[in-house]
């Protein structure tokens, strides 16, 4: 099997570097400087070149506040960027694996008493943001082509490295010894490590079509915080407020929650959260 790899110098890029490099795998890894899913004759001409038989699309536009004043950026990468990779691997029968988020839905309280154990995969989508719109645009992409592709959508997404919730409370907790974290808003995370594993599985059983990775649990950002600071023995003070006193640019959803079931059908485990964090902690140790 031969690889190639977008978007390879992200959280998730280089997991997956890292991952199949370990399993001695067939792999080219571009990053966004090297391969820049928006220009059409550039993914051509590298997917042309590599021959791969999977495309693993981990670049992305993921600056949410950002997004909403620069809207045409997020589409050009989060949808165009997709349909580009869509016509490069139409043409040659190459599968591709994308990955999407929890804020294609609405994430509302009423969808909570709805989908109690989180949104499954067929559920309706209903982005609140741009970032979110921009994301779903690109998997109406995939769902209107006729090639072979396994939409992987995640939440929380964690790893060793890059920026991420984690490494962010680290610092600030580290930087100023208190911080303020909302604690209305629930989801469960979703650790890189585990997404590359999982899509691994899923791929080797040969699926298509879209499937939730994200662990175990339900959890809010403030606790999943006072997790990371007990985890890793750092004294921070952990101050909780609402999403009303923490003003952000867009819109967040205070239901983030995926269901797994699907995934779990097909003969793999979700990870307690839990679990995850401390395996996260012990990878950052050593990275």
């Amino acid at each position: 099997m031969k690889y190639l790899i977008t978007g390879a110098n992200g959280q998730l890029g280089r997991e997956w570097v890292r991952y199949l490099s370990a399993k001695n795998a067939d792999v080219t890894a571009t990053t966004s400087e090297q391969l820049d899913i928006t220009d059409s004759d550039s993914v051509t001409k590298v997917i042309d070149e590599v021959a791969p038989d999977v495309v693993i699309n981990c670049a992305a536009y993921t600056k949410v506040d950002l997004a909403e004043s620069d809207f045409e950026g997020a589409l050009s990468v989060n949808r165009d960027g997709v349909k580009n990779l869509i016509n490069a691997c139409a043409n040659r029968v190459i599968k591709l694996v994308h990955f999407s988020t929890d804020y294609v839905f609405s994430g509302s309280e009423e969808d909570r008493d709805v989908f109690p154990t989180g949104y499954p995969e067929d559920a309706k989508t209903d982005p609140i943001n741009r970032y979110g719109y921009s994301k779903r645009a690109g998997e109406i992409e995939l769902e209107k082509s006729d090639i072979d592709w396994l939409l992987i959508r995640v939440s929380w997404l964690c790893g060793s490295q890059g920026s991420n919730f984690v490494n962010t409370m680290l610092r600030l907790g580290k930087e100023h010894g208190v911080v303020s974290v909302v604690e209305d808003q629930t989801g469960s995370p979703s650790y890189t490590f585990d997404v590359v594993e999982k899509t691994d599985q899923l791929l080797k059983k040969d699926l298509n079509g879209i499937y939730h990775v994200s662990s175990s649990g339900e959890v809010s950002w403030a606790d999943f915080a006072e997790a990371i600071f007990l985890e890793k023995g750092q004294q921070t003070t952990l101050n909780r407020i609402t999403t009303a006193q923490f003003k952000t640019i867009a819109k967040r959803p205070s239901f983030s929650l995926l269901n797994k079931d699907k995934m779990i059908k097909k003969g793999l485990k979700a990870l307690d959260w839990h679990e995850g964090l401390k395996r996260l902690m012990v990878e950052m140790k050593s990275s």
